[in-house]
């Protein structure tokens, strides 16, 4: 793509083969999930517990932010309980080096990625506000890896109020045990000296047995003299050789040191509490490029952070109205209507406020002056903080239009964007609606270079999505790292992959499970590409106050008639950054794929 012009290519890749390779955490047939309630009290400054607990998979087990560092050697993942869990990746090849590194020359790979649990670690802890009267959750809401600095690891994670940067090291960097045993004669000298050194590569010095004799070497066909301290005569002072013994009848043997490694382990170490910086609940983190910075971003307000300095954020956007009523003014409205109001004749009687709330941003992954943000209006900003302290205004828009008879009392719902990432080059940027993922080239701002349909078969299920809630369920997207392919979650445990190349009809649909192209769907929607845009914009109501009651979730189907459950849904997954290798969140399960 290039000039706001979609490039032409030759030929567009073939789909991808996706396999499985490995599953973590996989929940047994017939296991639910059950929710963990808390029920907080306040009387006489004494805090009250009541924990309602039954048998199956807790609440808190259900991973809720997953990630790769740049290298892909290794992924974290958060969960509701607060936790993060590290996977390093294991798969080498036998002359050394990475599997990445392997591609780049003519050996074969013989095996597929793999990962190994690390460690995990407790980030956050339940609190309580007791000024706002306000339960702060230990859930992870994001992770985000930093640049590594002296073989350690770094790396943000956050929950609704709180960030943390965590350092991750070896302790002691790990513990190697040399072993020296010396007999002379009859009596015997024994020496054993402990020393914590960090080792790459072990050897084992021991002398075989099965090569020594009496005279020294069988593989030498000249005896070599030998003096008394075991060296040769024919070598220079101090040579020490591996491949030796005594004559015999003056020493017994000797042992040559033998190198133990234990298995070594992470230590995590909270270096900087980033907190009471956000009134709302915060929504997103992004690492900046230059490495010292990063922004953090709740429904009104983003802050961009140093990591050197926790006590202070300076404040670079700010949209929260002079009038707070203006967020929740229609709520009443909105209750009243929320299981009638299907039809865009009831939302052009009614002039309702629709405030606009943030819902994801992300710096540029090279321009360290550039981040966009994503709105629930459907809109992306892009903003450039050399222009002004506070960007109150934006370098760019990107909005899609819909088609005037269109639009119904849950057009603005389905077009809350709610996520968004930035492609490797900073060209592109992909986001994700309820219903479509759309790829915008920050060139171009008229409308998407591409559309790419997933939930349309929901449309006339709208209402019975609003009243479970399930309209409200945030599914995130990522892209390949050669930007040829794009990717996010569903429900019934599925995701799918889309070719966003020229040409590409690419649009596959797999399952969370060790069988992944079960559910391969060949007659999939092929993407859209770039549309003209429409001549008005569509009035609607917001979904910032979202109000409802949760109902028993109905039954649906797709797009080929087949069965889909509502409660079973694929909200986060990750792409390898050089590898088209997956990594998808269903449940408390961890699932990977490679192609």
């Amino acid at each position: 793509m290039n000039g706001g012009e979609v490039k032409e290519v030759e030929a567009p890749a073939e789909p991808l083969e996706w396999r499985f390779s490995q599953v973590f955490g996989e929940r047994t047939a017939g296991e639910e999930v059950q929710e963990d309630v808390r029920v907080w009290g306040l009387g006489c400054g004494v805090n009250v517990f009541v924990i309602w607990t039954c048998t199956g998979l807790m609440d808190f087990d259900i991973i809720s932010a997953i990630e790769f560092d740049k290298t892909g050697d290794h992924l974290a993942t958060g969960d509701r309980g607060g936790r993060v869990v590290l996977f390093e990746r294991t798969d080498k090849r036998d002359h050394g080096g990475y599997r990445r590194d392997l591609e780049m020359m003519d050996h074969p790979v013989r095996t597929h990625p793999e990962f190994r649990y690390k460690t995990e670690f407790q980030s956050h802890e339940p609190e309580f506000d007791y000024l706002k009267s306000l339960e702060i959750e230990e859930k992870i809401n994001k992770i985000r890896w930093c640049q590594t600095a002296n073989n350690a690891l770094f790396l943000l994670s956050t929950n609704d109020k709180t960030i943390k940067f965590w350092k991750l090291v070896t302790p002691f960097g790990g513990l190697v045990k040399y072993s020296l045993y010396v007999s002379l004669c009859c009596s015997a000298l024994s020496v054993e000296q402990i020393q914590e050194k960090k080792v790459k590569k072990i050897c084992d010095m021991n002398i075989d047995p099965s090569k020594a004799t009496g005279n020294g070497n069988p593989a030498c066909s000249i005896v070599k003299p030998y003096v008394t301290n075991g060296g040769c005569a024919d070598r220079s002072y101090g040579y020490l050789s591996k491949d030796f013994s005594f004559p015999a009848g003056s020493f017994a043997a000797l042992h040559f040191p033998t190198v133990h490694s234990n298995e070594t382990s992470l230590s995590a170490r909270c270096r900087r509490i980033y907190a009471h910086a956000h009134d709302y609940h915060i929504n997103s983190i992004s690492n900046n490029s230059d490495g010292e910075t990063f922004i953090s971003a709740d429904d009104l307000r983003i802050n961009l952070w140093n990591l050197e300095i926790s006590n202070q954020s300076f404040n670079i956007v700010d949209v929260k109205p002079t009038n707070m009523e203006d967020l929740t003014g229609g709520v009443d409205i909105l209750y009243c209507l929320c299981f009638t109001v299907c039809s865009s004749s009831m939302v052009d009687n009614h002039k309702f406020m629709t405030p606009e709330v943030i819902t994801s941003a992300e710096f540029h992954p090279t321009h360290c002056n550039m981040l966009a943000y994503s709105s629930s209006k459907g809109s992306i900003r892009l903003i450039d903080l050399r222009q002004s302290a506070l960007c109150d205004s934006h370098a760019k828009l990107f909005e899609g239009m819909e088609a005037p008879n269109s639009k119904s009392f849950f057009t603005e719902i389905i077009a809350s964007i709610s996520d968004i990432k930035f492609g490797k080059d900073g060209r592109y940027i992909l986001s994700r609606d309820y219903m479509n993922l759309k790829l915008w080239d920050i060139n171009m701002d008229s409308g998407p270079v591409a559309t790419f349909q997933v939930h349309e078969y929901l449309r006339p299920k709208l209402c019975d999505l609003y009243e479970n809630d399930s309209i409200f369920d945030k599914f995130e997207c990522c892209l390949s790292g050669d930007g040829t392919r794009v990717a996010t979650g569903s429900y019934s445990n599925l995701f799918r992959v889309f070719g966003c190349t020229a040409g590409s009809t690419e649009a596959t649909t797999l399952e969370a499970s060790k069988n992944p192209m079960s559910n391969k769907n060949n007659n999939a929607t092929p993407p859209l590409r770039r549309q003209a845009p429409a001549p008005s914009r569509p009035r609607s109501l917001s979904t910032f106050a979202r109000v409802g009651r949760r109902g028993p979730e109905s039954p649906a189907v797709d797009a080929n008639g087949n069965a889909f459950d509502l409660s079973t849904k694929l909200l986060h997954l990750a792409w390898h950054p050089t590898e088209n290798s997956l990594a998808c969140a269903a449940a408390n399960s961890l699932y990977m794929y490679f192609a």
